[in-house]
């Protein structure tokens, strides 16, 4: 008699979503449950390899970005956006709350034609449900290339919840989420 041994397919998917300042949306995407990874880095500049010290000046192109992992099966790509557009404002040009520049823009750089249908498709419904006040200015374009930040930027809330920005800027912004959310979250194990 052979042996079938089942395995769990594990539909592993990337999104590729700047909405800000990396430390506060890392702290939010690796709370879902079916989230499996998230690297801040930098997307959609024009020079290769830059550090963070150069893409805060907002010469280089670049946004913050999470490189998400996700597993499809337990978490659709839909479910994120969703998540996303709720956790900043997509509204506001090149700026989230006191972060101004190009880094901080709201931005969704799909992987595949399904992704940027998805994100077509939520960004007509929230402005035809007119969810926000004013227009929605995320850009959506064609992932090309993603660079990962300096180690010292991953888990920066985990890390270092005590310092003030923690406290008075990210720390809010995942209560608000958490409550909001609890369905969605990653259970401990």
């Amino acid at each position: 008699m052979e042996n079938k041994i089942k395995q769990k397919v594990m539909t592993t998917q990337i999104a590729t979503l700047g909405n800000g300042c990396f430390w506060c949306t890392e702290a939010v995407f690796s709370k879902l449950k079916g989230v499996r990874k998230v690297i801040p880095g930098f997307s959609g500049g024009h020079i290769k390899n830059p550090a963070y010290r150069e893409v805060i000046t907002g010469r280089t192109g670049h946004a913050e970005v999470l490189h998400i992992e996700y597993d499809a099966a337990e978490i659709s790509y839909a479910k994120l956006l969703e998540v996303f557009f709720a956790t900043h404002d997509p509204t506001t040009l090149n700026r989230q709350g006191n972060d101004v520049g190009t880094q901080y823009r709201s931005a969704i750089f799909h992987h595949d034609n399904v992704q940027k249908t998805v994100a077509e498709k939520i960004m007509a419904g929230l402005t035809q449900e007119k969810i926000f006040q004013n227009a929605i200015v995320t850009e959506l374009v064609p992932f090309d290339v993603w660079y990962p930040a300096e180690d010292y930027h991953h888990n920066y809330f985990e890390l270092h919840p005590q310092e003030p920005y923690c406290m008075v800027v990210i720390q809010p912004k995942l209560q608000k989420f958490l409550k909001k959310y609890q369905k969605d979250l990653k259970t401990e194990s």
